[in-house]
């Protein structure tokens, strides 16, 4: 998954949460979850790309 694609997946899910008001708890969660995931995914590629840029 590209750094890109991740982003806008995680976009999508944030605003699944946001307007959903009829999500169940666990729906929340594995959303929440996955979200996440995605965002720390992202972070860990600018992360790696800043070590790469400052060497």
């Amino acid at each position: 998954m590209s750094y890109d694609e991740a982003i806008k997946r995680a976009e999508e899910i944030i605003t699944q949460l946001e307007q959903a008001e009829a999500l169940s708890m666990d729906e929340y969660k594995n959303k929440a979850a996955e979200a996440t995931a995605l965002l720390n995914y992202c972070k860990s590629q600018i992360e790696s790309l800043s070590q790469e840029l400052t060497k």
